[in-house]
């Protein structure tokens, strides 16, 4: 190897590395450095390859992929991830491994022979600690704290608000505890003690109705001020509930927090009918639970075919026959003209006449950001609260997480994309920021015991696109991939979902699979194992 004055150092042709996976070189006789060639952007990473967890020089052997916003190698040991941009650690941010710049030039990879300073602020030392105040206890705003905690766990003083008069839980695995697969025990994620453990004050049931920005502080609705210095909104979404003559009645509810759930198994112990409006993900997740607590379930749909949104016809014709199976009744181009009852719910009615009757009606439409606080504090909100790549607002003390928020025109209804939300959020907060939120790549899966649901991408076909299809009727199985230009545009996956996280990460990564696109329905396994 030739070290040039700039102090570049040659190491290899570009060729020499193979897209997507890492190699080692000597930057001189003590120093060893892994390289990484992104195969969709051509782009050569470098960091140290020793691995401060393990102690053994390994990283040039990790697996590459994104996490959390960020391009990252997992360490073949220990696992932890370590940057490629910063060389910083995602789970320990006491270790890091050392970053070099990267150029190619006539196809030949230099690196630079300094490693590059550190992005990772050493947070300032303070007499005081600064306030946090975060505004709701979901899913997002608290894995945003723990993030939080781990990186900074005595820089803040803080203060958190919910809505609700309980800690936190797992919203998502509500579905299995309204089946009875689950128990709330199982769902909790942080109760009283949790928040006691970490010197942090919670109101539980206590809402955020007013933030004064110019004072810097917030006012609940018991009355109770508060000041911060920083200030994170993590409001979530709210159902949409259709304004139908009868919406108020007793027996009407949504299905969004475990207030709806309780309301729903209160109803299935004591009554018989049941009918969900609204045949998506929640909606046959609501079902599904309703009828296996014994109610007798219809859904009424608008569209002609189920989960429209995710699956495609056949996907959905599969899916209705095994829902029908189960004893549920489905009414598709169904719309509901109102709901009647006196006091109480008594049944539906349709826009074709037809009356169904029900004890309980779960209203499952959809979502939207829960932005009236945002918006009356004179935040910019547009369908959602709009946050910049750091998660910050138009106010620079005020940050925003979750269903609530609103980034590069994209509002966002599933928990995945907010872990990148939580991750990047927090690094700021820490004073560790480097890392941008890039956006997420969406991927639907149905939580309905026995019934595997998989979607992921755009599923329209065009004249630019084929389609690689496989039917197994007796095993009810069905796998449809869309591919453009070698790289696969969208998936879904009915019966056999174990690929699905496969699929997901190749369409994210806009990878070319022309190597194994005649094994690719058979799975990550086989397709790679052949293609190596």
């Amino acid at each position: 190897m030739n070290e040039p004055q700039n102090e570049w150092i040659d190491i290899c042709q570009l060729s020499d590395i193979v897209p997507d996976t890492g190699v080692c070189a000597l930057l001189d006789e003590n120093r060893q450095v892994a390289l990484f060639r992104l195969s969709h952007q051509d782009r050569v990473y470098a960091i140290g390859n020793h691995d401060p967890a393990s102690g053994a020089n390994v990283l040039s052997r990790g697996i590459i992929g994104d996490l959390q916003g960020e391009r990252v190698v997992a360490s073949p040991i220990y696992k932890h991830h370590y940057s490629l941009s910063t060389g910083r650690c995602l789970e320990n941010p006491d270790l890091m491994v050392p970053a070099y710049q990267v150029q190619v030039s006539d196809g030949r990879v230099l690196v630079e022979k300094t490693a590059k300073k550190s992005l990772m602020a050493t947070p300032k030392l303070r007499t005081e600690k600064p306030r946090l105040v975060l505004v709701g206890n979901g899913l997002a705003g608290m894995r945003m704290l723990e993030d939080l905690l781990e990186m900074a766990p005595d820089l803040y003083d803080i203060e958190v608000f919910g809505a609700e008069p309980h800690g936190n839980y797992n919203r998502i695995l509500l579905s299995p505890v309204l089946s009875g697969d689950k128990s709330l025990h199982d769902i909790i994620l942080h109760d009283a003690a949790w928040y006691q453990e970490r010197h942090i004050r919670f109101h539980a049931g206590d809402s955020i109705v007013r933030i004064d920005r110019h004072r810097h502080q917030v006012v609940a609705a018991s009355g109770y001020t508060t000041t911060y210095n920083r200030l994170v909104l993590a409001t979530g979404s709210e159902p949409i509930m259709i304004p139908l003559e009868g919406i108020n009645l007793e027996g009407v509810t949504a299905f969004r927090n475990l207030g709806d759930m309780n309301t729903m198994l209160t109803a299935a112990k004591q009554y018989t009918n049941a009918v969900v409006i609204g045949g998506g993900l929640l909606g046959l997740e609501a079902a599904h639970g309703l009828s296996r607590q014994g109610m007798k379930v219809t859904v009424i749909h608008l569209m002609d075919r189920l989960m429209d949104r995710q699956l495609d016809q056949e996907a959905a014709n599969m899916l209705r026959s095994a829902l029908e199976q189960r004893g549920i009744t489905i009414r598709l181009h169904a719309e509901t003209e109102k709901i009647l009852g006196n006091s109480r719910v008594t049944s539906v009615r349709l826009k074709d006449g037809c009356e169904i009757p029900a004890d309980l009606v779960v209203m499952a439409t959809g979502i939207r950001p829960n932005i009236a606080l945002a918006q009356s504090a004179g935040l910019h909100c547009e369908r959602g609260l709009v946050v910049n790549d750091i998660m910050q607002t138009f106010d620079p003390r005020i940050f925003a997480v979750g269903e609530c928020v609103q980034h590069r025109g994209v509002t966002y209804g599933l928990v995945e994309p907010l872990w990148g939300h939580a991750f990047v959020c927090a690094s700021q907060l820490a004073e560790r920021g480097s890392i941008r939120y890039q956006g997420a790549h969406m991927a639907t899966q149905l939580k309905v015991s026995g019934i595997d649901v998989f979607s992921a991408g755009d599923l329209k076909s065009s004249q630019d696109t084929d389609d690689l299809i496989v039917r197994d009727t007796k095993r009810g199985i069905y796998k449809r991939l869309i591919l453009n230009n070698n790289r696969i545009q969208g998936a879904v996956l009915y019966g056999d979902t174990r690929d699905g996280s496969w699929y997901s990460e190749l369409i994210q990564d806009k990878t070319d699979i022309s190597a194994y696109r005649n094994r690719l329905l058979f799975g990550q396994d086989f397709s790679l194992k052949r293609a190596s």
